[in-house]
């Protein structure tokens, strides 16, 4: 069963970066979902229609920057974003969630949002979040992977070389080489849940290149 994904989109230049980082996953096989939360509803009917139709034009434009093939679009009803996009990730057996960077981040830098930031606490899917100003770059195909935590223990190794294969790409060694880092979470940690140890988050908050974030004993694998 190919991996599914959800790319968080809101239609900001930030979210923008999520797409693009989404269908480099894409090329490696994911099977990919948009997905917009609305955090409430209107109580004039007509006004909810305006709104509902709103995000509906909105994750069609996110579809639009993605290309073929048509991705699946979803509209999410929750207070939370991270709670709505983990219902979401439920209802679709999805393994992944991709977000774009805070939108006061610099270009060339890596810094989850609020949203991301609580589903990197203890989430139940792996986390991607896309650089800023990713959209921009000429050639996006980012292909030589490093994984970042215990060697051999929390799978990130196993991961980097699922997507490094399914890209047609290299596993690398040196953190100045990646174009893509795959960060694990602590081998100890409870399973399913993202727990990075404090070397991981570093790489983390040094980034320049998107980075996968994994829950502990990871089950995502790439077959592009």
């Amino acid at each position: 069963m190919p991996l599914r994904a959800i790319v968080s989109y809101d239609g900001t230049d930030n979210d923008a970066d999520a797409v693009v980082l989404g269908s480099v996953f894409r090329r490696a096989g994911a099977e990919l979902a948009l997905a917009y939360v609305r955090h409430a509803t209107e109580a004039e009917r007509k006004l909810e229609v305006v709104e509902r139709d709103k995000a509906v034009r909105l994750v069609d434009a996110g579809a639009a920057l993605l290309g073929p093939p048509e991705p699946e679009r979803h509209v999410v009803l929750s207070a939370s974003t991270p709670e709505g996009l983990s219902m979401l990730a439920d209802d679709l057996d999805a393994g992944l969630i991709v977000f774009g960077s805070e939108y006061r981040t610099p270009e060339g830098r890596v810094q989850p949002g609020q949203s991301a930031e609580r589903l990197l606490e203890n989430g139940r899917v792996a986390i991607a979040i896309a650089p800023a100003g990713i959209r921009q770059w000429s050639d996006a195909r980012l292909a030589s992977i490093d994984a970042v935590g215990e060697a051999g223990g929390d799978g990130a190794e196993d991961v980097a070389a699922s997507l490094a294969a399914a890209l047609g790409g290299t596993v690398v060694e040196r953190l100045d080489e990646a174009e893509i880092l795959v960060v694990g979470s602590r081998s100890d940690g409870t399973p399913g849940q993202i727990q990075p140890a404090a070397p991981s988050r570093q790489a983390l908050e040094e980034a320049t290149v998107p980075v996968l974030v994994l829950p502990v004993a990871p089950s995502l694998r790439f077959s592009g």
